[in-house]
């Protein structure tokens, strides 16, 4: 990490580990595994058996079997091939759809999209700590509904759902059940031996991966079926043609392998910086902490402050890299859609910060921030004609 910046923005995209950069690298040679893994030659075999054990590798993750993974460019695309292929292959069963406005744009837009061609689509407000309530859930699905989709931690506020709960009363209702994960794998157990998850979307740059590579499950059941949304090749079961990026998937692999095995130190790591985090800054008169102080991924911190502009807030406290909001919406200039949805104020909205962190963070990087938040809030409204 470079020595003139504070990088507290985990949530939107980690730095590769560097063993994953050095087995990437392997890949990008004359002696590695650069063909194409379609061929049929010695050398599209070799590429193809590098996918193969790296698929391996994530599923082991996962506790997946791993002919159930789609490779796909990211937990986007996974959203969007798990939503749109879901839906248009059940459409002959019902249209109706469950989701929550406080999901990623990947999927809110998806639905969103979906609406238009005719899907009725029902939005289930969270609470104000921004958690599902099974019994609303129960409430809302009919005979025609066919998918719900609800993230398993969210990307603003690192709150948890309990996708265990949800999946089991989809699973009774005989309605697919579709999680983004992408904040969640590598970072928090996720066992889909045992949890009743259909559709799991994640990518790999959450989890100091590379970015470009992520992957679909679908679960191994005649009810979870899945149409394409690209053509143009066999690959990955036809759901997902394109040519392989091999040593973008060498590197997810790895990356799964490492978050398998360190996955408990670096969430023990998270929460003390969390908690470090949050002891500096409490006693800031105005502050809200936003989401859970319990069932909350402990490596997300979001706070809103009273009388302060937020872009004004962000620009005072570089070098200190965090985010106003979630960085596919961060340069909109809208206060955050998913404050909003839990209730909060515009002005409560347009002032959080989502600081977030990993295992390359310090305490001297938290001890900074403190004092760098502190100095910008202060500073902000010193300039405020309200305050």
């Amino acid at each position: 990490m470079s020595q003139d910046l504070v990088y507290l923005d985990y949530a939107a995209t980690t730095p590769i580990d560097l063993r994953v950069v050095e087995a990437m690298q392997e890949c990008l040679t004359g002696d590695g595994a650069f063909a194409n893994p379609a061929s049929i030659h010695i050398a599209g075999r070799r590429a193809a058996a590098i996918v193969d054990s790296a698929r391996e590798q994530l599923a082991e993750l996962l506790d997946a079997r791993p002919e159930r993974l789609i490779w796909t460019s990211g937990a986007t695309e996974s959203d969007n091939l798990a939503i749109r292929g879901a839906a248009t292959a059940r459409a002959h069963r019902g249209k109706h759809l469950i989701t929550m406005p406080t999901e990623h744009k990947a999927v809110a837009d998806t639905f969103r999209a979906l609406a238009r061609e005719g899907f009725e689509v029902t939005w289930l407000s969270p609470d104000d700590n921004g958690l599902l309530s099974t019994e609303l859930l129960a409430d809302a699905i009919r005979d025609e509904t066919q998918l719900v989709s609800v993230m398993h931690v969210n990307n603003e506020t690192g709150v948890i759902q309990d996708i265990c709960a949800i999946g089991e009363l989809c699973r009774s209702r005989g309605v697919l059940f579709h999680t983004d994960a992408a904040q969640s794998v590598g970072k928090l157990e996720v066992d889909l031996r045992n949890l009743p998850v259909d559709l799991l979307s994640l990518t790999a740059h959450k989890f100091y991966g590379p970015q470009g590579i992520g992957a679909l499950y679908i679960a191994d059941r005649p009810q979870c079926s899945v149409l394409p949304i690209m053509f143009g090749g066999a690959q990955e079961k036809r759901l997902r043609p394109g040519t392989l990026p091999v040593h973008l998937i060498v590197g997810a692999g790895v990356a799964a392998s490492l978050a398998g095995d360190e996955r408990e130190v670096d969430l023990a790591h998270v929460a003390a910086l969390r908690d470090r985090l949050w002891a500096g800054i409490a006693a800031i008169p105005g502050l809200t902490r936003n989401g859970r102080e319990a069932d909350c991924y402990p490596g997300i911190l979001n706070v809103s402050v009273a009388g302060v502009e937020g872009e004004s807030l962000l620009l005072g406290m570089e070098p200190v890299c965090v985010a106003s909001g979630s960085a596919c919406n961060s340069t909109s200039g809208e206060p955050s859609y998913v404050l909003r949805s839990l209730g909060r104020s515009d002005a409560d909205a347009q002032s959080a910060v989502r600081f977030s962190f990993g295992k390359l963070t310090t305490e001297d990087d938290i001890d900074t921030a403190i004092e760098r938040y502190r100095r910008s809030v202060e500073h902000c409204r010193s300039m405020s004609p309200v305050t």
